[in-house]
């Protein structure tokens, strides 16, 4: 338990689409790593992938964090069940959705499928905006590099 990670993740637009900013904790060795970023005309799920993107990146890509026990914790219902549920089907039946249109953001979920097969995070759905520390941080963040894009 202690060796854990512990990763929050938030992604959020104003508009949909419009202005977005995502961020993320990660929490390892007693450390709290931030990062975040944005873009100028995106969408509220893009910035929520891409916010577990980022950090599950740096995870595998930092020697002494990439072999050890991961939990994700995200605020998007649209995340957590596509990466644990609906993304079976998807890859199943050519990246079509039920009703046979194409997944939007595949390039995304490719990314995120694929991390997922090396780090294999345990995922966890926590309410947003409900007072969890790390995630009102990550909120912050995003809100953040959001008004870079509206001055």
């Amino acid at each position: 338990m202690e060796n854990d990670i512990v990763i929050y993740t938030d992604g959020g637009c104003s508009g949909n689409p419009g202005p977005g900013g995502w961020g993320t904790v990660i929490l390892a060795d007693g450390k709290e790593i931030q990062k975040s970023g944005g873009e100028p005309f995106t969408t509220n799920n893009r910035m929520e992938l891409t916010a577990v993107i980022t950090a599950l990146t740096y995870v595998s890509q930092t020697p002494e964090l990439a072999s050890r026990p991961v939990t994700v914790c995200t605020d998007s219902q649209y995340v957590k069940n596509g990466i644990t549920s609906w993304i079976k089907n998807w890859k199943k039946n050519g990246w079509r959705t039920s009703d046979k249109k194409p997944v939007k953001n595949k390039e995304l979920w490719v990314a995120l499928d694929e991390l997922a097969a090396v780090i294999a995070p345990q995922w966890r759905w926590v309410k947003g905006h409900a007072g969890v520390q790390h995630n009102e941080t990550c909120d912050s963040l995003c809100a953040m590099e959001m008004q870079k894009f509206m001055q």
